[in-house]
């Protein structure tokens, strides 16, 4: 062999090992989205003061800016858009969850109601600064027709909207719901309890979205998960990123996130939605036998919780 060729060749074989150990060495990213912004009350703490921590604990990761998917009903009053202006100040990416919450894979839901509730969600919230044309399917569903999956995506492309898809999906909404259940009755419950419940179940979620996308995908794609505006992410949003990097993750903007080529895909999938990496794992039909439906949903914790007492 010449003196030219095994150059060449040890050169190949230490650019393949630097690949694979950067392959490895790369922490994997998440951002933080948050879907319905709200005043509602609680058992404990104002609406304000419930915002205000959120908002706090997002600044003290070195300020770091997440996407609010906003459904104008639960913010259509002075108070709501008292909320929303915070989080525009911040610098936080606005985006549209509708007005009205509808179920789109419902036979009930047309596409010419869907659309127009799609249109009044960004009347809302279209003055903030900050607010992007991305728009998140209340439930996760994007239509359980072909006619209504094709319309709705016509008006986004000429709307100029994007796509904000959820790559880590989770019932973080469930577990607060039955942790403000308890304080309701007992307003000096521990809820200490429900932030442990809350943290395994992310990981696991974030844990096994990660570990698709490298199936599907063979990487790991800058992610997205998706949390909500409540009483349980504003007393536990802090251990959840610090969780996060706990376990070597690194926490970027929303923005960032979305800016991942893989959010611009449209799977064929018919019913349409899900989170972005189920839908894509489901397309190839390769991982049925891990792929549950709907992806995510309370009743899946529903057990587990009732067996700790919570």
């Amino acid at each position: 062999m010449s003196k030219e060729l095994i150059v060449n060749s040890r050169f190949k074989y230490i650019t393949t090992l630097l690949l694979v150990w950067s392959h490895f060495c790369i922490a994997a990213e998440v951002s933080i989205t948050m879907d319905d912004p709200n005043t509602y009350g609680t058992p404990i703490l104002s609406p304000v003061e419930r915002n205000a921590r959120i908002l706090k604990t997002l600044d003290s990761f070195s300020q770091l800016k997440a996407a609010l998917f906003v459904c104008g009903m639960r913010v259509d009053d002075t108070e709501g858009k008292k909320l929303l202006k915070a989080w525009n100040a911040g610098g936080h990416l606005i985006a549209n969850h509708s007005y009205s919450h509808l179920y789109f894979n419902s036979d009930e839901t047309t596409s010419t109601e869907y659309l127009a509730d799609f249109l009044k969600g960004e009347e809302v919230i279209k003055g903030l600064s900050r607010f992007k044309k991305i728009f998140r399917f209340p439930f996760l569903k994007e239509g359980n027709t072909h006619e209504k999956i094709d319309a709705m995506r016509a008006l986004m492309k000429q709307r100029g909207y994007r796509h904000g898809h959820v790559s880590i999906d989770a019932s973080d909404w469930y577990i607060s719901q039955r942790m403000e259940k308890r304080l309701k009755d007992n307003p000096r419950a521990e809820t200490k309890p429900y932030r442990d419940f809350y943290l395994k179940h992310i990981w696991e979620r974030a844990t096994f979205y990660n570990d698709l996308s490298k199936m599907v995908l063979g990487r790991e794609i800058k992610h997205t998960l998706l949390i909500h505006h409540n009483l349980l992410n504003s007393l536990y949003l802090e251990d959840l990123l610090s969780m996060f990097q706990n376990n070597g993750w690194k926490l970027i903007s929303a923005e960032d996130a979305f800016g991942d080529f893989t959010y611009t895909k449209e799977p064929k999938n018919v019913p349409a939605g899900e989170g972005l990496i189920w839908t894509l794992a489901k397309e190839t039909g390769r991982f049925d036998d891990i792929l549950r439906y709907p992806a995510e949903d309370g009743d899946y914790e529903k057990a587990e919780m009732d067996r700790l007492g919570l």
